[in-house]
């Protein structure tokens, strides 16, 4: 159990936010499937962009469980506690503070992992952002900017010190984009370092490593993000392991297809089908990873433009 302001996850299992990945379908599904928290896609503090039809579609959390927590990326601190304000206003339960992502055209407008560069500039936007919401703000961070600068322990105390409630560490510097092994050493040492819960990011792609991380570091929980791309049950996997020290039986066919067959219908239903079917190749490409003829499949399937030949080619493939 994580418990965050005043709210109590079901578990301290975290969907890790991705651009273009984690919106609302995705979201529920993993929370159905045991995850005990989701946080949304990033949103840019540019607020010229919060009227788009992109942001606010990131921003949709209709018939989510709660909290709903929306992540926020910028490099200025009045225009990020903005941000936040209008995200809270909007039915944002918790603020999510991106200093995680290693992206270039994020990092070269000075946001998202470039910030831990300027410890100065970081605490400014910690105590603008916690200071002009009443709700838990959290933030994502990774070890340092680059191997010879590992500053994760300076960054997490003064996040504590301006009030975050909780931190997620990606356990990799922003040079080493995600690349190399995940640095549990480093979120050790975070976590020894603050009072906070601190919830540990990367690599983690098993019950067994799950496991390992939460006992190496101390973290209170750990955040899944690559390794749910086509397996969003790996956190009802992880979660029966954690519990009972025993494997969860491995998904059958017939659950693969049905899990995605409710997911291509959400997706459809929430971007239309459109920009429904287009999103759902990604989605159709995670899931058929590693079976019998899935080359072939993902090559037909990207090509077709209509929700049911999309549905028809999806049911063929894995009645074979």
């Amino acid at each position: 159990m994580m418990q965050i302001g005043p709210y109590t996850f079901k578990n301290n299992l975290v969907l890790a936010p991705m651009a273009g990945v984690t919106d609302s379908p995705f979201r529920q599904l993993c929370k159905q499937l045991g995850a005990g928290m989701a946080v949304s896609e990033m949103i840019s503090s540019n607020s010229l962009l919060w009227g788009s039809k992109k942001t606010l579609r990131r921003a949709l959390h209709e018939g989510e469980t709660e909290p709903r927590c929306v992540q926020i990326v910028g490099a200025d601190a009045q225009l990020m506690a903005k941000a936040a304000q209008h995200n809270v206003e909007n039915g944002a339960q918790m603020i999510d503070i991106n200093m995680g992502c290693p992206a270039k055209k994020i990092c070269n407008v000075m946001a998202g992992s470039a910030l831990l560069k300027d410890e100065v500039l970081v605490g400014k936007i910690l105590e603008a952002v916690v200071q002009s919401v009443d709700v838990p703000v959290t933030l994502k961070i990774r070890t340092g900017w680059d191997k010879q600068h590992r500053n994760g322990v300076r960054i997490a105390q003064i996040a504590e010190q301006a009030g975050i409630q909780a931190l997620a560490v990606h356990g990799r510097t922003r040079s080493c984009g995600f690349s190399g092994n995940a640095e549990y050493d480093t979120i050790a040492e975070i976590k020894a370092s603050v009072h906070i819960p601190i919830i540990a990011n990367g690599d983690i792609r098993c019950p067994e490593t799950a496991q390992y991380v939460l006992n190496y570091t101390g973290a209170d929980a750990i955040m899944i993000g690559r390794a749910a791309l086509g397996r969003p049950w790996i956190f009802q996997e992880i979660d029966h392991y954690l519990k009972t020290g025993e494997k969860y039986p491995s998904p059958t066919i017939s659950f693969i297809r049905d899990t995605l067959l409710t997911h291509l219908n959400n997706l459809y239903r929430f971007y239309g089908e459109y920009t429904g079917v287009r999103m759902a190749r990604k989605h159709l490409s995670w899931y058929s990873k590693g079976q019998p003829q899935g080359a072939t499949f993902r090559n037909t399937v990207n090509r077709v433009d209509s929700r049911i030949e999309q549905m028809d080619l999806m049911c063929k493939f894995f009645a074979q």
